[in-house]
């Protein structure tokens, strides 16, 4: 029973010792300094490295400045001492700061290279978007300094996020898709200067101003790849296009389908739900969802059809598995790697052009 009690009084005076450190830094002028946003997807770590890299651009710390130990942050932010030590070794490597055994970290220099702030929205992350987020920092290499947000195809969220941006950008780079409210994204992409937007992906008619862009021609793009695939898709009667009923996809993709369908003379259907469609032999089908694709091959096999003669696969984004999948799914796919580079080109650049990203039709055994 002591020893139970000993226990208690000890992690009391743990618990106190942390809530008197958390109090001791953020009542400091140290906190005004360090801002981490619990929306970003940019890693803690960097969210820490930044914020004292702008502390020094902004001339709020100084050369000498002592910063709190490891312990102290960790404690005060209630973030892990991994993520607090790896932003000081990430500080360290840039040569902003140094630390002395015993002494701790202090600021080794305020000759900051001042970077290009970006601040980065996704609608999503995926296996293309991935491709397409390396190549843009890739491309970027240290110039710049990222901010990245993902906001789910979450219309609210978007406008939240950008509403309660804190930082003074560069530049805003963003994907503009959405679930729902797709009429009112204009109006809060057009709060932004348009000197400092980049849109990705699509292009929104309705945002005025010029301003830069990297973006498919989804209309275009399906209708060629699909006459591009004409000798293969002559075997087949019929093509049909999963769409949900609820998504995100722009509805020109089922444009240039329609289009595509009504002037080579194939029957056509838009499949909203690929669970309850039954699949003939004859028939081609265009996936476009990730987690659809599996579904969709299940039942072609469940009905003893052979992917590539009796039925016909095409699926939206080259991804590394598709190549493997039944000897190869054929994709059609924009080159994200391009998008990616061309959108950092533009920053890099200071330019407002817009960029039509290429599409490109893989042919591989699943027609």
């Amino acid at each position: 029973m002591l020893a139970y009690a000993t226990e208690k009084i000890f992690a009391v005076v743990v618990e106190n010792c942390r809530f008197g450190l958390r109090m001791q830094i953020k009542s400091s002028p140290f906190n005004k300094l360090i801002n981490f946003d619990e929306f970003s997807a940019t890693p803690k770590y960097q969210q820490l490295a930044n914020s004292i890299i702008n502390a020094l651009e902004n001339r709020k710390l100084q050369i000498d400045d002592v910063l709190p130990s490891i312990n102290e942050l960790s404690s005060a932010y209630e973030v892990s001492r991994d993520t607090v030590e790896k932003g000081y070794k990430y500080l360290k490597k840039l040569g902003i700061i140094a630390s002395v055994p015993g002494k701790g970290y202090f600021i080794k220099t305020s000759n900051v290279d001042r970077k290009i702030k970006i601040f980065l929205l996704f609608n999503k992350l995926s296996t293309h978007k991935k491709i397409l987020y390396d190549s843009f920092v890739s491309t970027l290499g240290n110039a710049a300094a990222i901010d990245f947000y993902i906001y789910n195809n979450n219309f609210s969220l978007f406008k939240k996020l950008i509403q309660n941006c804190r930082e003074d950008y560069h530049y805003y780079v963003i994907i503009p898709h959405f679930m729902e409210e797709t009429e009112n994204a204009y109006q809060v992409i057009n709060t932004i200067p348009k000197e400092k937007l980049i849109l990705l992906d699509k292009i929104l008619p309705e945002v005025k101003g010029t301003y830069g862009a990297v973006y498919e021609n989804f209309e275009k793009d399906i209708y060629n790849a699909l006459e591009e695939a004409l000798p293969q898709l002559l075997k087949y009667d019929t093509i049909k296009i999963t769409f949900p009923e609820y998504t995100y996809h722009p509805v020109e993709i089922l444009t240039g389908f329609k289009k595509f369908c009504q002037e080579y003379a194939f029957r056509s259907k838009v499949v909203h739900k690929i669970e309850t469609e039954p699949i003939k032999k004859g028939e081609v089908y265009i996936n476009l969802m990730e987690d659809e694709l599996v579904i969709l091959i299940e039942k072609i096999l469940s009905y003893g059809f052979k992917i590539g003669e009796d039925v016909g696969v095409i699926s939206y984004n080259e991804t590394a598995l598709k190549k493997i999948i039944l000897n190869g799914i054929t994709t059609i796919s924009s080159d994200f790697e391009m998008m990616g580079q061309k959108a950092a080109e533009l920053i890099l650049n200071n330019s407002v052009e817009h960029i039509e990203t290429s599409f490109r039709l893989t042919l591989r055994n699943s027609l």
